[in-house]
């Protein structure tokens, strides 16, 4: 059941949306000025809350601010006897979901009430999403390789310093990025991957840069790039290494100047961004060759994250078996298997030359295949593709 919480001095107004409200199904609980409608707040849960403007002692707008100094996703819907376009340019400013004059329009009331319950339920929804995005992206590990990493992050990501991240495929360099985004000020705007490898060379500037439609043959509209998708967040270019040398003259300028320019035009765009950039190449070994700009390899390299392999550490491997365990047990909807002491200490003999990506895999295998325990003679008949 929706809770509402009416905020209001005047009694008749308060008792004749109390019965307007539950009439409608919904749990009301009143409050005839700011103080006590804040300790009603506090002390309760509430989706929706409906406040007068004047009121004695502290008014509406003062009540709003403090709202949302407390925890939790109420919708706030400010009316008033007294309405301006000053008060509700203010009120919405301060955070409210609509402003309402008195006399109420009942009808207009309750659409407003129905539509600030759906936002809430979707700004309710995109936190378990995010909870959930957050916790498949999970760092998992406790040894001193791992360790040393975190501690970097938790330096770094305060700061808008860009990060180079190198380490071989599979190691987990997304999770850095990830993480390095989640924990800075810029958490609440977009995180934006690309993939630079995986983009064609001849279309890497348009989707980084965007372009303007006719540009090319298949430029039928305007697009956004990457850069401009990222306004305010971060931008994280994987495998920068494999990025053309007409491509990073782009991004070097943009790393300079924060602007861009899309293809097709030669008009600037300011963007901020936070550049995040990955490689499991030697980029100083690459600038030799004349394959990376060693300008931007120093203007991405303000900060070096060198993420360590499994191989590296292994003493990691029964915490990663627990949680993979967990994690591909819900995508299947079973209950997780008994993984055996002898099964670790057959994981931790085996090369892993793919790294945790190689053995998210190997443990799915183990899952897939075997019965209610996965054993040590399990780990060996199937942790490696069988060879003919």
């Amino acid at each position: 059941m929706v809770n509402i919480l009416v905020i209001d001095d005047e009694r008749s107004i308060r008792n004749t949306l109390k019965e307007i409200l539950e009439y409608e199904k919904f749990k009301v609980e009143l409050a005839e000025h700011g103080a006590e409608g804040l300790e009603l707040y506090r002390k309760g849960s509430f989706d929706i809350v409906l406040c007068d403007i004047k009121m004695p002692e502290m008014d509406g707008l003062e009540v709003l601010e403090k709202i949302f100094e407390e925890e939790g996703d109420a919708q706030v819907i400010m009316i008033s006897g007294h309405g301006n376009i000053d008060n509700a340019v203010e009120a919405i400013k301060k955070g409210a979901y609509d402003f309402i004059e008195k006399p109420l329009d009942l009808n207009r009331l309750l659409i407003t009430i129905r539509n600030a319950m759906d936002k809430s339920s979707l700004i309710t929804e995109t936190k378990v999403l995010k909870r959930k995005v957050s916790k498949g992206y999970e760092m998992v590990g406790e040894s001193a390789a791992i360790q040393q990493v975190r501690d970097i992050i938790d330096k770094v990501a305060p700061t808008d310093a860009r990060v180079l991240i190198t380490g071989s495929n599979g190691t987990g360099k997304e999770l850095v990025a990830r993480s390095l985004h989640e924990n800075s000020t810029r958490a609440a705007a977009p995180f934006i991957e690309v993939n630079c490898a995986a983009i064609p060379s001849e279309l890497i500037e348009s989707e980084l840069f965007g372009h303007e439609k006719g540009a090319f043959t298949s430029a039928i509209k305007q697009r956004k790039g990457k850069f401009e998708q990222a306004d305010g967040g971060t931008i994280f270019l994987d495998e920068i290494g494999d990025m053309s040398l007409s491509a990073q003259a782009k991004v070097l300028r943009a790393l300079q100047e924060n602007k861009i320019t899309r293809v097709g035009s030669d008009k600037d765009i300011n963007v901020n961004v936070r550049i995040v950039a990955a490689t499991n190449k030697n980029l100083k070994t690459e600038i030799e060759e004349n394959k990376f700009r060693e300008d931007l390899y120093h203007r991405l390299s303000v900060i070096l994250i060198q993420v360590p392999s499994l191989n590296e550490r292994l003493e990691d491997i029964p915490l990663l078996a627990k949680h993979f365990n967990q994690q591909i047990a819900e995508e299947y909807g079973n209950s997780p298997k008994v993984i055996k002491e002898d099964a670790i200490k057959e994981l931790k003999k085996i090369n892993w030359t793919g790294n945790i990506r190689e053995f998210r895999n190997v443990l799915e295998r183990l899952i897939i295949l075997c019965e209610k325990e996965i054993t040590g003679k399990d780990v060996v008949n199937f942790a490696m593709p069988i060879s003919k």
